[in-house]
């Protein structure tokens, strides 16, 4: 199945605006993902490593320092700008920037030893494409490291979380339960070896002026947040000024 141009338009109109909000966001520039990132990495030297959905760079400026080239891939221009030029100021010479989509890879088979993606697959149109990509642009013994916000997978913790995600963020496509992301790494025929799991805490003013959430739109996620469940309030840790916490995982995965 093709990618829409619609929602191709979408997700650029929604972060081409923000890309210099994501540089200085202090949720994706740390994290302990990161620093596990950098752990997994260590001793990789040789390594050429593809960002996909690298958005304002972090993750590749993480692998820079880890690995002998990175290829940071976007969706967005603009955010590849922005991560360009801090990796200029930053002196990381080995990353380069390319433009496309995360369901079709402009690169040779196997010319890949490590892919990695942190925070971006809950915008792909078909992660399960996106996947086989991966594996075909992974060297045999290959590794894909992903890491992304999860649904818990109960039915009612899901729809509050997809639904005040794609009201802050109307290019969201789903946030996938633990279970989903094991079975499209199977399917893709990636072999998962680890998941590692954690919590996010996000700030709700920060976190919606990220995307410039329209008011109306913000007004509907507190109304949503103060009549939820209990047990959605605990599981969530909604505080009286909005902010949460989510769930995370980090799925490390190989080419067979």
């Amino acid at each position: 199945m093709s990618i829409s141009n619609s929602h191709k338009n979408a997700v650029d109109r929604q972060f081409g605006e923000q890309a210099n909000a994501y540089l200085t966001s202090a949720v994706h520039a740390q994290g302990k993902d990161l620093q596990r990132l950098a752990k997994l990495l260590a001793g990789s030297t040789d390594a050429r490593l593809l960002d996909l959905g690298c958005g304002a760079g972090h993750a590749s400026f993480t692998a820079a320092a880890h690995v002998g080239q990175v290829v940071a891939y976007d969706l967005s221009a603009q955010m590849l700008t922005v991560v360009g030029n801090a990796a200029q100021e930053k002196g990381l010479a080995n990353i380069q920037v390319q433009q496309g989509v995360a369901e079709y890879l402009p690169f040779d088979d196997a010319s890949f030893d490590v892919v990695i993606s942190r925070y971006s697959a809950h915008h792909w149109h078909d992660v399960g494409r996106a996947l086989r990509e991966v594996k075909r642009v992974l060297k045999p013994g290959g590794r894909a490291i992903f890491m992304d916000v999860v649904s818990p997978g109960h039915p009612l913790l899901d729809i509050y979380l997809q639904t005040v995600e794609v009201l802050r963020d109307t290019s969201h496509v789903r946030n996938y339960a633990p279970g989903e992301w094991l079975s499209m790494f199977t399917e893709s025929g990636l072999l998962v070896r680890e998941v590692t799991a954690d919590r996010l805490d996000l700030e709700f003013s920060s976190w919606v002026a990220r995307m410039r959430t329209p008011e109306h739109f913000v007004t509907a996620i507190r109304a949503l947040q103060q009549g939820v469940a209990e047990d959605v309030r605990q599981h969530f840790a909604i505080q009286t000024d909005g902010s949460f916490s989510s769930d995370i995982m980090m799925f490390e995965a190989v080419k067979g």
